[in-house]
């Protein structure tokens, strides 16, 4: 599995303490660790929304990764890939832009993008600002 990613959240000053004193207690190691139960809680009481939604979209759950090989190839048959994707898209470092401009026609990605600039400008992905976007 990839590496976690960082979100940047703002809570109100009570909100933050009440998790502090949970922690304090031993409810919960950290505060990191309280957020992260509460998500997947969260994610975990809208898995049937969830499920329905990825059906309906065609979604891929997990991670999804491209190679140069596998993009030439599709490119030699003509094919164009729609690439809908829950999680993380990984295109390799030696794909040229053109070519996965040429393949990738429809690009939906919730989660990550890992991908040199170059691709990820062919393919109109806009670079992160901050770790909160």
């Amino acid at each position: 599995m990839p590496e976690p990613e960082k979100v940047t959240i703002n809570l109100s000053v009570v909100d933050l303490g009440q998790i502090d004193v949970l922690v304090e207690e031993g409810y919960y190691s950290s505060r990191t660790d309280f957020l992260r139960t509460a998500a997947r809680a969260q994610l975990e009481k809208q898995s049937e929304a969830l499920n329905q939604i990825v059906r309906r979209r065609g979604l891929t759950i997990g991670v999804v990764h491209l190679n140069r090989a596998e993009l030439e190839e599709h490119f030699q048959k003509g094919e164009s890939l729609d690439v809908r994707v829950v999680g993380m898209l990984a295109i390799d470092a030696e794909v040229p832009p053109q070519l996965a401009g040429a393949v990738i026609r429809n690009l939906q990605v919730y989660g990550v993008v890992r991908a040199t600039r170059a691709v990820r400008a062919a393919l109109g992905i806009k670079e992160r600002r901050s770790p909160a976007d």
